[in-house]
């Protein structure tokens, strides 16, 4: 069975960015009563290409932080420039994803594979990173496995994806998964601190583990797993889940230093067939302070491209 490696100690990131959205969320979501009545599926989607986007201008950020763990630091002193682009203002959900598969007849890694690596908090004590299994028959549709009574809700961000399954969803909307460093861009949002996480001022931000993991989850944000997406308020850009919720893949192979490399799209693509791991962001449900406390923007971790787990999303973006 693969094993997905987890994290610990929470380090705070800085940014350098210059600019302004162009365009502010196409929704509003951003509370548990607005986010429960949220159907999934924005409108106008999928005929309209930027339905349910956020279209970010030209900017620059510095990329990472130098007092976080050695894969985080910055490559170089100066801040990236960034084209502007679209970018999801939510995961992609259940909803989403289905009519995807509903209109291309398309099966996933897990489906082929049957299964997927889920998360089953232990009632005593284990070993580390036993919390992991894979469970026969996880996949998108029934990710908690054949036997479980539970079922993914529309607007709940889909997962029990790869890194294959993303791509083929955004290519079939024409649009791409994110650059690393477009992904950071987005997520950070024009922040002028460097303290964005999961809560600020005392204030739950983002969906993440409350208490002592894997064991005791106090829930102080209302979830004990995945929320459905738009649950918590949206960064400066109008974009919901950023940060916890679930990790989220980009198209930047994962190196454990990063490089010039990250930001370029065409060279991702390039390296596509020597690459085992791609980089997600943003951290998980699952991540804790005392456990994986990677839920901020500079965070960053390497996923096996064709493994499905059941903390692992992603959302697309269009370029010009």
């Amino acid at each position: 069975m693969k094993r997905i490696l987890l994290f610990s100690s929470l380090i705070l990131f800085c940014g350098c960015q210059k600019a302004i959205p162009e365009k502010t969320s196409p929704f509003q979501l951003g509370d548990t009563a607005k986010c429960a009545t949220y159907s999934g599926l924005p409108k106008g989607w999928p005929l309209q290409k930027e339905a349910g986007m956020v279209k970010l201008s030209n900017g620059e950020i510095l990329l990472g932080t130098t007092l976080g763990y050695a894969d985080e630091r910055p490559f170089g002193e100066k801040p990236s420039q960034i084209k502007s682009f679209w970018i999801d203002a939510t995961e992609v959900t259940n909803a989403q994803f289905a009519e995807f598969v509903k209109q291309t007849g398309y099966i996933t890694d897990a489906e082929k594979q049957g299964g997927g690596a889920m998360f089953i908090q232990p009632s005593h004590p284990v070993a580390e990173l036993q919390w992991w299994t894979f469970e026969r028959g996880a996949n998108w549709k029934t990710p908690w496995g054949l036997h479980s009574h539970k079922r993914p809700k529309p607007n709940e961000p889909v997962r029990m994806v790869t890194w294959n399954d993303a791509f083929a969803y955004a290519n079939w909307l024409g649009h791409d998964l994110p650059t690393e460093l477009e992904w950071e861009y987005a997520a950070k949002g024009f922040q002028a601190k460097s303290d964005i996480g999961p809560s600020h001022n005392g204030h739950i931000t983002a969906n993440y583990w409350q208490g002592e993991f894997p064991y005791q989850n106090n829930q102080e944000d209302g979830f004990n797993e995945v929320a459905p997406v738009g649950c918590f308020d949206a960064n400066p850009f109008g974009l919901y889940d950023m940060i916890g919720n679930v990790w989220e893949w980009t198209q930047t192979p994962y190196k454990g230093m990063r490089d010039h490399h990250m930001g370029d799209p065409a060279q991702s693509r390039h390296q596509h067939e020597d690459v085992v791991k791609y980089t997600i962001k943003g951290g998980s449900y699952l991540c804790a302070s005392n456990y994986c406390a990677r839920y901020r923007a500079a965070a960053r971790h390497p996923q096996e491209l064709d493994l499905a787990t059941s903390h692992v999303g992603f959302r697309t973006v269009k370029r010009f």
